[in-house]
């Protein structure tokens, strides 16, 4: 007989997750009051700051002070210490950290075909099942609200995420485990936003990302390409600086599987540049760097980009710190994703650490216009469905759906507090827009 330690049944597990609710009700969720904070979002930007590039500093605020959307997506350590201040249910799993509307898309799998997914886990870390549902709550609404919907629709948008994120777990809380890991969300099709995103990764392949940020480096009919420079956004480095970056592709390569180490061997490095992306990764270090395999025709590119510790950490009093950033994101990824690209690794340099991946790898993104009309409902289910999936392979189905349950009030609950936070969101935007700090006029 085989002796071990004690192993939960499902019922005891779904038990657990109904006692949770003694911890804070579903309906607590609600709540927000910004007089709680202790801490001004701007004081806790500012901290966040620490260690940028410096003239970059300024772009990220300027970035951010451009739409109430585009603050929500460069606060997360804002909403993180209000996330915190907040009564939680303890219920774990792998978060995205940064779930909002914008963070899920396209991209190709390795085996060739388009998925849809969520594809930003720079704040990924082990907390509370709920933290990501807020985010995502709040920036259904925020990004409702940028599209031109009524404020009763931008809601009920939160709240189909939700009930669908919900009715989801509830199936995974039924299926065999294996089940659970290899599951694959049919309705993305249906969502024209979705379609739209895959409309788009489709068109991105390796070619179209060489014809649009490189360039012939001479008149010659036969020179090689380089990368085009647009600074600040995009930037070659110095030789010296470019043997640096490539020098760091040693310990990366290390991180791949044998299969895929043995792909990469077969291109060879042409040409790097330091790149500015996104809005939240504003002031960290990125790099590309543009290889070629078989000739020209054959290129590939692979980001190399700055992680720090997620903005959550701090507000985890259980978190391990990372043992190494890079690391952090690639398996958090690997978590919640039900396939991850093929190249996804990690290594360091000058005593920082980078994620690397590929870039624009057939990728497509959400545009808050494709959210006009019935598309935005349909696609916060979607949002919701793939939360649900992500959460149940990192986490344990049974303890969610047992706190759950049934009936709306944990989504109307949700959606309560996404309008709130929403609000909150337009009024800190306000204030970076009055402090200065952006060069943009209130």
């Amino acid at each position: 007989m085989v002796r071990c330690m004690h192993w939960s049944t499902p019922e005891e597990r779904r038990k657990l997750g109904q006692a949770r609710r003694k911890q804070v009700g579903r309906h607590e969720h609600g709540a927000f009051n910004p007089k709680a904070r202790q801490t001004s979002p701007l004081a806790l930007l500012e901290r966040s700051m620490r260690g940028r590039v410096p003239p970059l500093v300024t772009l990220k605020y300027e970035s951010m002070a451009q739409s109430p959307f585009a603050y929500f997506r460069g606060a997360v350590p804002a909403m993180a210490a209000d996330l915190a201040m907040l009564p939680s249910t303890g219920i774990v799993t792998q978060l995205c950290g940064d779930a909002h509307a914008r963070n899920l898309g396209a991209y190709a799998a390795p085996d060739g075909r388009l998925v849809f997914d969520i594809n930003d886990f720079d704040e990924t870390i082990r907390g509370p099942f709920e933290w990501d549902l807020k985010r995502m709550a709040a920036s259904l609404v925020l990004a409702g609200r940028a599209a031109g919907h009524k404020e009763s629709s931008a809601q009920d948008a939160a709240v189909r995420c939700i009930t669908g994120y919900a009715a989801q777990m509830r199936e995974f809380a039924q299926m065999p485990r294996l089940e659970v890991a290899r599951f694959q969300v049919h309705r993305l099709g249906v969502a024209e936003p979705v379609h739209a995103a895959l409309l788009k990764a489709e068109r991105a392949t390796p070619q179209h990302t060489l014809d649009q940020i490189t360039e012939p480096a001479s008149a010659r009919t036969d020179a090689p390409r380089r990368f085009n420079e647009s600074k600040p956004l995009l930037s070659r480095l110095s030789a010296a600086q470019a043997r640096t970056v490539l020098g760091a592709l040693t310990a990366y390569t290390e991180t791949l599987q044998p299969e895929r180490r043995h792909l990469l061997s077969f291109y060879r490095p042409v040409d790097v540049a330091f790149k500015v992306v996104g809005i939240g990764s504003v002031g960290l270090r990125d790099y590309c760097i543009y290889f070629e395999g078989n000739g020209p025709g054959d290129p590939l590119f692979l980001q190399i980009k700055e992680q720090v510790a997620s903005a959550y950490a701090a507000w985890l009093p259980d978190a391990r710190p990372a043992h190494h950033n890079g690391q952090r994101v690639a398996e958090g990824q690997r978590a919640m994703q039900l396939q991850s690209d093929p190249f996804l690794g990690w290594t360091q340099m000058g005593g920082r650490q980078f994620l690397v991946r590929q870039l624009n790898d057939h990728k497509g993104a959400i545009d808050i216009e494709d959210l006009a009309g019935d598309s935005l409902t349909a696609y916060a289910e979607v949002c919701g469905e793939l939360l649900a999936r992500g959460h149940a392979r990192s986490g344990d189905p049974l303890v969610i759906a047992g706190y759950l349950g049934h009936g709306d009030a944990f989504a109307e609950a949700m959606a309560k507090f996404g309008s709130l936070y929403a609000d909150q969101t337009e009024k800190d935007w306000q204030d970076l827009r009055r402090s200065g700090k952006a060069r943009t006029r209130p």
